[in-house]
C-alpha cells in the first residue's frame, strides 16, 4: 500500500471519528429543538413536519403569565455590563502583571491565582450579604459589580500579552508613547483573538449564569432568561415540549455569538499561553 494511499484512509478513518463524536455531542440539542415543536401528544413520537407547531414559542411570548421580553432583556442587560467591564478592567489588570515593573508584582500574581482555586460556592453568602448591606439586592448592580473583573480572563490576557515582543512596546515608547498609549495602540489592537476569546467565554458564563442570578434576585421583574425559565419548568414539569422550547430560547443566542466569533475563539485558544 503506497503512503499516499495510508495517508488517504487515515484521514477517513480521522474524520469518521470527529463526525461520530460531533453527531453525540449534537444529540441532545437536537432532540430539545425537535421536542419544542411538538404538541404534548406527540412527545417522544417521530412525527412529519406537517405537525410541527410553533405554540410552544408563541406561549411564551403572548402569554401574561412569562415576562420572556422582559428577561430577555435583563439578561442582555446583565451581560452586556459584565463583558464591558471585563473587556476594561481584566485587559489593564493583564498588561500590568505582564509588561510592567512594579514592587510586589509576583505575590499579586500569585494572589489571582489563588482566587481561582477558591470554589464560588465558598464565597456566594459573603457576596451576598454585602449586596444585602449595600441594599443593591434586587437590582443590576449585584448582578454585575461583583463580576467585573475575573481571574481566569486576567490570567489568560497576561498569557498572551507575554508572548508580544517587548520590542514592540520599546519601539512605541522611543516614539513618543506613554505606557497607557502603548497599551491602547500596540497591545489591544495585536490582541484581538486573545479578548474575542475571553468575550465568547464570559457571555457563555454570564448567559447561563444560574446560580448567581437566582441567588441576588427575589422580585419577578428582575429574573433574567435561565431564572424565568427555570420558574416556568418547576411550574410544569410535566410539559417537555414547553421546557424544551425555553432550552432553546436560552442556547440559541450563544451558538449564534460562538458561530459568529468562531475563528478568532479558535485563534485566541491556539495562540494564548505560547509563553510565559
Amino acid at each position: 500500500m503506497s503512503v499516499s494511499m495510508k495517508k488517504k484512509i487515515s484521514k477517513v478513518i480521522l474524520y469518521t471519528f470527529l463526525l461520530f463524536f460531533a453527531v453525540l455531542f449534537l444529540l441532545p440539542f437536537l432532540y430539545a429543538l425537535y421536542t419544542s415543536f411538538l404538541d404534548l401528544k406527540d412527545v417522544d413520537k417521530w412525527v412529519g413536519i406537517s405537525q410541527f407547531t410553533f405554540d410552544n414559542y408563541k406561549k411564551f411570548w403572548v402569554s401574561d403569565a412569562y415576562d420572556l421580553p422582559r428577561w430577555y432583556f435583563n439578561s442582555i442587560m446583565m451581560t452586556g455590563i459584565i463583558i464591558l467591564g471585563n473587556c476594561i478592567c481584566n485587559p489593564m489588570a493583564a498588561y500590568a502583571l505582564a509588561k510592567l515593573n512594579f514592587p510586589g508584582k509576583k505575590i499579586v500574581f500569585i494572589i489571582v491565582l489563588a482566587t481561582m482555586m477558591i470554589p464560588y460556592h465558598m464565597i456566594l453568602i459573603p457576596v451576598y450579604v454585602k449586596m444585602a448591606q449595600l441594599g443593591w439586592l434586587n437590582t443590576f448592580a449585584a448582578l454585575t459589580v461583583p463580576y467585573l473583573f475575573q481571574a481566569l480572563y486576567i490570567f489568560l490576557l497576561r498569557q498572551f500579552f507575554i508572548s508580544i515582543p517587548d520590542e514592540l512596546i520599546e519601539a512605541a515608547r522611543i516614539d513618543g508613547l506613554t505606557k497607557i498609549g502603548a497599551f491602547f495602540k500596540i497591545l489591544l489592537p495585536l490582541s484581538k483573538p486573545a479578548l474575542t476569546t475571553m468575550v465568547i467565554l464570559s457571555f457563555t458564563g454570564t448567559w447561563n449564569s444560574y446560580l448567581i442570578p437566582s441567588t441576588m434576585v427575589s422580585n419577578k421583574d428582575m429574573y433574567v432568561l435561565v431564572v424565568g425559565l427555570n420558574s416556568v419548568k418547576d411550574q410544569f414539569f410535566d410539559r417537555t415540549n414547553l421546557i424544551m422550547a425555553g432550552v432553546i430560547m436560552t442556547t440559541l443566542p450563544v451558538i449564534i455569538i460562538f458561530l459568529i466569533f468562531q475563528k478568532q475563539y479558535v485563534e485566541g485558544i491556539a495562540t494564548t499561553g505560547l509563553k510565559g
